[in-house]
């Protein structure tokens, strides 16, 4: 843990991060309830920041202090400053979740937990691409196989899945997946 929080600190501290929301939050905002938003790896905070924008209270996440300092004081932002490897999502808790640029398998079914019933997930991280002329993280373990997203949520209401080419920040090309989908309610009993 020590090792990964001293990497995104200076990671933080030393190159520069997109200040404005991630195109999928702005686009699929309104499909979920304002009420209680959960940043999973919140970075320096801009999609928090635009959650809060928005009328949502959000707990931002990040193994970064440095870069949770960064987020704007307000009464609607609760920052964390865990480990996701340790972190534990609160069952029933939140309207929406969001998770940009971040893969942690093992957190997919605490995820779905931890959505309300008609909570959205947005969800959008890099796909394994072919081709040398594609940029991807070094570790394997950070890079979805196509189709993957969509399938680990499957039992959740996709309402968009698109696996597309796109710039980072570099301007280098990845290829991303972009999932948004709600949990179902459950059915009263006697319903079938």
């Amino acid at each position: 843990m020590t090792e990964d929080k001293t990497r995104w600190n200076k990671k933080y501290a030393t190159y520069p991060m997109p200040g404005q929301a991630a195109s999928i939050l702005t686009k699929y905002l309104a499909e979920a309830s304002v009420g209680r938003a959960l940043d999973i790896a919140c970075g320096m905070g801009r999609n928090t920041v635009y959650l809060a924008e928005h009328g949502f209270v959000v707990d931002a996440v990040d193994i970064s202090g440095e870069a949770l300092s960064q987020i704007p004081a307000s009464d609607k932002i609760f920052t964390i400053e865990a480990d996701l490897d340790e972190y534990v999502i609160a069952k029933d808790s939140y309207d929406l979740m969001i998770n940009c640029h971040y893969l942690d398998r093992a957190m997919f079914s605490a995820i779905k937990d931890g959505l309300k019933e008609e909570g959205v997930l947005i969800f959008e991280t890099f796909v394994e691409a072919e081709g040398e002329d594609f940029h991807q993280p070094s570790n394997p373990d950070f890079l979805l196989q196509s189709e993957e997203l969509k399938s680990a949520f499957i039992d959740l209401d996709i309402i968009q899945y698109e696996e597309t080419v796109s710039q980072n920040l570099r301007g280098e090309k990845v290829k991303i997946a972009s999932l948004v989908a709600r949990k179902r309610a459950s059915r009263p009993k006697g319903e079938q």
